[in-house]
This record gives C-alpha cells, structure tokens and sequence, in this order.
C-alpha cells in the first residue's frame, strides 16, 4: 500500500516513499519538481527572440548563431539516457541536486559572458544540467506518486508546466529583452535555480536501486555517442541542408552507434538499457507517440511563426500573443487530462489526442496568403490542447507497469524522446517550408505532410496498443 511523504523516510537504499493522496508536503514536492521542469523548458525557448541581439553583443554572425541552440541540445539530448541510468544506482535526489547546482552556475557564465566562447560554454553546461534534471526529476515523479490516479495528475501538472515553460518562454523572452536585454533570459534561470535548490534538500527523499551493479560503460558510450551525432546532424541540416557531406556522415556514424549499442545491450550482463523492457508493447508504442506528438508539433509552431510574421506581417508581440493564448488553452487540457485518462485509460487518450492534434494541424490548411490569423489563432490552440493530452498520457503509458527500480531508465526514455521530437521536428519538416517556390506554398506543404503522420501514427498506436484477449 501507498505511504504517506509526511511519515516515512528512505533510507540510502531504499524506493522513494509514495503517497496516496496531495498532501501538503506531496505538494510542496510536487511544486519544486515542476519548477525544474518548467525552467528546463523555459531554457528552450526563452532565448529564442533574443539571438539577433545577442549576436550584435557579443560578435557572433548570422550562420553561427545557431550554437546557441545547437550549443545546449546536444548534450540535453545525448546524456539523458546515461544519468537517467546514473541516478539509479548512485541516488536520484544527489543526482537532481547536482543538476541544479551545475544548471544554476551554467546560467550564471551565460549571464555574464564576455564573448562567444564564454556563452556557448555557458550554454552547453546547462544543456548537461537539463540531462541531469529532467530524468532524475521525472523518476522522482514517479516512484513517489504511486501508479493510477495521483501519477495521472502529478504528470498532468508537469506536462502542463511543460509545454507552458516553452510558451512562456517565447513571449517572456520578446518583453525582456526590449525592456532589460538579452542577458536578462538567462539571469532569470539563474533565479529559478537558486530557488528550487534552496527548496529541495529538505523535501526530497533519496532513492535509489537496492542493488548496486556495474555501469554497463560500452553502452553508455555508444548510447551517448549515437545520440549525439544523430542530434547534431539533425540540429545543423535545418541550416545545411540534408544534401550536405558532414551532416550524412555524422547521421550515418550516430545510427551505427545505436546499432552497436542494440548489440553491446544484447550481451551486457548489468545492461544500461534492458532490451526487455523495449520490447514492452506500452513502452516502445508508448514512446513512438511522444516522439511523434513532440515532433511534429514543434515543426508546426515553426512554420507558423514564419506565416504570422513574414506572410502576414504581424508583429513578434503579436506572434507571440497567439502562442501566449495556446500557452493558455494547454494550460486548461492539463487540467482536465488526468481526469480523462483516469477515466478512459491512458492508451484511448493517447490515441485520441494525437487523432485531435492531426485534424486540428489539417484545418490549418484552410490558412489564407493575406489573412488567416484567426484560424491560426484557433487550430493552434486546440491542437496544442491535444498535444499535451498526447505528452501526459504517454509518459502515463511509458511508466506504467515498470517497476521502482527501472523507474530512472523509464522516465529517461520518455525524456529522451521528448528532447529527440523537439531537436528532429524543425530540421525534419520545417526545412520545407524555405525551399519552396513560395513561403506560403511551403507552410501548406509542411502542415499537410504533419497532419498525415500525426494521424497515421495515432491509427498504428491503435492497433499496437490493442487488448488481447
């Protein structure tokens, strides 16, 4: 049976203390998990707006601001796998700890750079905090609420702050940096570090496996290399081009990695990854779905900045009040995601949502050369409503069933395919919609393409997901 977080401590080598029902302290842990997870995700977007100012300031040219983004993506992608794994065995609460630190003193030398060098280091050192945050906060998620109705809603309320983080991000980052700088964007996330961790020490619990065994070191290479070449062929073909040598070259040498690391898995004694557990029907339809939603979603928020601003000409405060009121709509699916997935389980919602997502991305389609902003206002609301049903009931999916001590690779798959759908989407999909004849033929062409893939992946998530009898 469920215990209460307010009666019962872990020791070193014990599972997290699980709670059947919010009380004041289960919130209180709850809201400072949440808040890592909302500053990660604010991380991503907040400094969107800010690269041509940032770039005059600090030197840096038009082609290479990209780093910037690059800089922090690709260990936030590539190393989520490996500490996910980390913070099993060595004690997740030291792990997240740790995180925070490094991710708060990152912050801070991006603040404060002094020239491109300092930045990007600066940036790629939060990329590896945000690797160690968000696994090792998602794993104390979940081995704290127990499986059922409280997972459902703890993962409602941080898929919410999720998409909300990146939201938020995108018009907090417009208003400061007209009003106090680029700099600014990353001071904020200095702040938010400090807090949650002066918060955390006193209301997480330690928990970790009961076992200690070896790190599996030739998958965590190969794992971590693969995924790092893949994330950055993937990040830099939306500036090259998918023609380009280097970024096939890298593609194809991450691919091998991953094909090598399915072997090393294979034979490992103490694996990294548990090639069992891929094989779970609701982990790999699972994951397929939040690669998908993810993806697919951040391709269309791309293409439909570029229709708002160059085909219509709003305004960036204009463009980003739109996805301030998708931020909003998001906000009230979350509310009631839980609730539905408690009801109608969480394999019918997935599939609904990416269904809803697919349709909604499709009556985009019906946007105008010379207006449109209404429907885009509309469509994009409620398949971001759809999307983050999609975002919930797949971590819901992923989770349920593994138990305490997988807890850390579980969550760190579903990190993982969250952090891989938003680097692919945009190189994937988005690089279509600039090399077309017409901006605006190009913007069609990439909601059209979207909308079918959403769909079709909700329909083989159907099947794959099916009750046997």
């Amino acid at each position: 049976m469920a215990i209460d977080t307010q009666t019962t401590i872990t020791g070193p080598h014990t599972a997290a203390p699980q709670v059947d029902r919010l009380t004041g302290r289960a919130k209180l842990v709850l809201f400072v998990l949440c808040a890592a997870q909302f500053m990660v995700a604010l991380d991503f977007s907040v400094l969107n707006v800010a690269l041509p100012a940032l770039g005059k300031d600090l030197g840096l040219s038009q082609s290479a601001l990209q780093w910037a983004v690059t800089a922090f993506a690709l260990p936030s992608g590539g190393f989520l796998l490996l500490f996910g794994r980390i913070a099993d065995l060595f004690g997740r609460k030291k792990l997240f700890l740790t995180g925070l630190a490094l991710f708060g003193t990152a912050s801070l030398l991006a603040t404060l750079a002094w020239d491109p060098a300092s930045f990007l280091t600066g940036r790629a050192l939060q990329g590896l905090g945000a690797a160690v945050i968000v696994p090792t906060g998602m794993s104390l998620l979940t081995t704290t609420f127990p499986e059922g109705p409280l997972r459902a809603k703890a993962l409602g309320i941080s898929g919410t702050l999720l998409s909300l983080g990146y939201t938020t991000g995108m018009v907090l980052g417009g208003v400061m940096t007209d009003t106090l700088g680029w700099r600014s964007t990353m001071g904020l996330l200095v702040a938010f570090a400090v807090i949650v961790l002066t918060l955390a020490p006193g209301l997480l619990p330690e928990s970790r496996t009961p076992q200690r065994p070896r790190l599996d070191v030739p998958g965590a290479v190969t794992v971590t290399g693969g995924l790092l070449a893949v994330i950055y062929a993937l990040s830099t073909a939306a500036q090259r081009g998918f023609g380009d040598a280097d970024v096939w070259g890298t593609l194809i040498v991450g691919l091998a990695l991953l094909v090598a690391f399915v072997i090393v898995e294979s034979k490992a004694s103490a694996p990294l990854v548990s090639l069992p557990m891929l094989k779970r029907r609701t982990v790999a339809w699972g994951n397929l779905g939040g690669l998908v939603t993810f993806s697919m979603m951040s391709a269309v928020i791309f293409v439909l900045t570029l229709y708002l601003q160059e085909t219509l000409g709003l305004s960036s405060f204009e463009t980003g009040l739109i996805f301030g009121i998708q931020g909003v709509a998001s906000a009230v699916a979350g509310a009631y995601a839980a609730k539905f997935i408690g009801r109608f389980g969480a394999r019918r919602v997935l599939v609904g949502s990416l269904l809803g997502q697919g349709v909604f991305i499709a009556a985009l389609l019906g946007l105008g050369s010379e207006s449109g902003a209404l429907l885009a206002t509309v469509a994009v609301s409620l398949a971001s409503m759809c999307h983050l049903g999609a975002i919930i009931s797949y971590g819901v999916t992923v989770t349920s069933g593994v138990p305490n001590e997988e807890q850390g690779l579980a969550t760190g798959l579903v990190t993982t395919t969250q952090q891989v759908g938003l680097t692919v989407g945009i190189p994937l999909l988005g690089v279509l919609a600039t090399t077309q004849a017409s901006l605006f033929d190009g913007v069609r062409t990439v909601l059209a393409i979207d909308a079918v893939i959403v769909v079709a992946t909700a329909a083989l998530i159907g099947l794959g997901l099916r009750k046997r009898a």
